[in-house]
């Protein structure tokens, strides 16, 4: 993704700052003026254990990021659910461990989006989500507790920032974040990686085993405090467990994040046996859990079918996943998610035409969220469409605006419509934040052809 530091002509060498990577003099003195720092300028202390730590990331720039980059992620997955009730019960079990975490001042967002793999995240700034495919794998309300609890534990450990100060200084690391987002190497024919077929972000931390292990003990500690049976963490526990050994390809995007061993699940139970031994008493709430998702629950076999539908998308097994699809879309007609799985299946497959509607219907289903019409600008790229095609971008652009992918595609639109001053001026605005990459070299031929760029 980043260009080279060597010399000669290039979208790195006409726009832009230098490369993440690629530092200037005073980058490079600037770097060594926060070296020369030291403790002073990096020293913070770990809310948990009120020892000192390397910290070049503020609170606040915490939550900078995780709003910035947050609702990029909600959409790779699909959007929050549109089931009002789920997300305020959700939100609720979240809000209700709080006041027994370490950082209960943050401003925490416990949420559900429609992705159908397995999996639970957290951004810095308190930003914690679950997907559906998660959900249905839980029994009761103390391991969503559980669940929540070893999220949260991640926010008041800090262990994404922590990760993100040791790496490097904080402005490479937001440069590299704002390239990440954009997907901005990925050329215009890899359509797979450009419509995120596996949903899974680069923004999210990829944690240490120390990590997993110290939000575990978090996590059971702040869901007991709340009134919950430790028992739901040992569950969460099992469950997890087995999963990670009869089930992998369902959650892989979970286990690559975060690590599971035999000794988490032994420790919860050593801990049930011990510590928590009281908690006992308390409720696991497994009827109010039942209750509360039998909506998501009388879903599970068209949820079952898209799941099975991404693995075989993910393996490239492009007819066998359109068959998953359709069969779930016969149980589930009005899913957003399917509905936009399946048109991304079909882009992949060159059946445009018929993408576009499936994309069409997402955005009717859900007009609100952002990808369906980034799927449906693809599609109306192909069917060379183009005027349409920019409307499409140019709306996504304005539900989740940043991605600086979107400036080359509609770029691309205005091209294919013959509006050169205005292509020109979103392909002048991608490269100044992607400089490396098939749709940069079209970008910078083209302004070269069109005399904005003299060689």
């Amino acid at each position: 993704m980043n260009v080279g530091c060597g010399g000669g002509a290039g979208p790195g060498r006409a726009f832009g700052p230098a490369a993440p990577g690629c530092l200037t003099r005073r980058e490079f003195l600037w770097m060594l003026s926060m070296s020369a720092a030291g403790a002073a300028a990096g020293c913070a202390f770990d809310p948990v254990t009120g020892r000192s730590q390397l910290m070049l990331v503020s609170e606040a720039q915490e939550i900078q990021i995780d709003r910035q980059y947050s609702p990029r992620q909600y959409s790779a997955d699909y959007g929050l659910t549109q089931d009002a009730a789920l997300n305020r019960y959700i939100d609720g079990v979240g809000r209700s461990l709080i006041p027994h975490t370490h950082r209960p001042g943050m401003p925490y967002a416990f949420r559900t989006v429609n992705a159908v793999y397995v999996n639970a995240y957290a951004f810095p700034g308190g930003s914690i989500a679950v997907t559906r495919g998660i959900l249905l794998e839980l029994a009761n309300e103390a391991s969503l507790a559980a669940l929540l609890g070893h999220e949260l534990g991640h926010v008041n450990a800090r262990h994404t920032a922590e990760q993100m100060s040791k790496s490097q200084m904080t402005s490479v690391l937001l440069s590299g974040l704002q390239l990440a987002a954009g997907m901005g190497g990925a050329s215009y024919g890899d359509i797979a990686g450009q419509l995120g077929m596996l949903g899974a972000s680069l923004l999210l931390a990829s944690y240490s085993r120390d990590n997993e292990r110290e939000a575990d003990a978090l996590g059971n500690a702040y869901m007991v405090k709340a009134g919950y049976n430790t028992d739901g963490f040992v569950d969460l526990m099992g469950m997890l467990n087995s999963l990670s050994k009869e089930k992998p390809g369902y959650a892989d995007v979970l286990f690559s994040t975060h690590p599971m061993s035999d000794e988490r699940y032994r420790t919860a139970v050593n801990d049930a046996r011990t510590k928590y031994q009281a908690s006992h008493n308390a409720p696991l709430g497994k009827e109010r859990y039942m209750d509360q998702t039998a909506s998501l629950r009388r879903m599970k076999g068209a949820i079952e079918l898209m799941q099975k539908g991404d693995a075989s998308l993910s393996r490239k097994r492009y007819d066998e996943a359109e068959s998953f699809f359709r069969n779930a879309l016969e149980q589930a007609p009005r899913d957003y998610a399917a509905l936009v799985m399946m048109s991304k299946c079909l882009i992949v497959q060159e059946k445009s035409r018929e993408a576009l509607r499936y994309a069409d219907q997402a955005r009717a289903v859900y007009p609100g969220e952002a990808q369906a019409y980034y799927v449906s600008g693809f599609a109306r790229l192909d069917q060379k469409q183009f005027q349409e095609a920019f409307q499409a971008f140019d709306r996504y652009d304005q539900i989740l605006p940043g991605n600086p992918s979107t400036a080359f595609l509609k770029g691309y639109a205005l091209e294919g419509m013959g509006r050169k001053p205005d292509a020109a001026a979103q392909y002048q605005k991608y490269l100044q934040s992607v400089q490396k990459g098939a749709q940069a070299q079209h970008a910078y031929n083209r302004l070269v052809e069109w005399g904005y760029i003299r060689k």
